[in-house]
């Protein structure tokens, strides 16, 4: 598996972005994914995650009802649809697979990681 994370980018708050996930091994299709957050001085925090069918997802508390994470196993690709932004968004958002079929809160069960791509929204 090796995971890129892009779509990132400078948006006003209130607005939108799309990121997305590939694995260009496209392997992932029988992991969980998860996207996961790091802010500047600030732990690594858990976004989303889906499981490898697509029928089961989590999120975090502060993203629920903004963000909706999906996947394509036909085109390797997880999205991750981000609405109404904050600056308290702003973040480098990392995908990961999961060391199982489902995807989790817990960043340790997830074995690959992307490079990240920076999200930042302004006020």
């Amino acid at each position: 598996v090796q995971l890129q994370a892009s779509g990132g980018g400078l948006v006003q708050a209130g607005g939108s972005l799309r990121l997305s996930c590939t694995d260009s091994r496209r392997t992932f299709s029988n992991n969980g994914v998860g996207w996961f957050r790091q802010a500047p001085g600030k732990e690594r925090e858990f976004v989303a995650a889906i499981s490898w069918r697509g029928d089961r997802t989590l999120y975090g508390d502060a993203v629920t009802g903004r963000f909706t994470i999906s996947r394509d196993n036909a085109k390797n690709t997880v999205a991750l649809e981000m609405n109404s932004l904050k600056p308290e968004d702003t973040a480098v958002y990392y995908c990961a697979a999961a060391r199982s079929p489902f995807g989790s809160r817990d960043g340790a069960d997830y074995r690959y990681w992307g490079q990240g791509t920076l999200v930042t929204v302004s006020s």
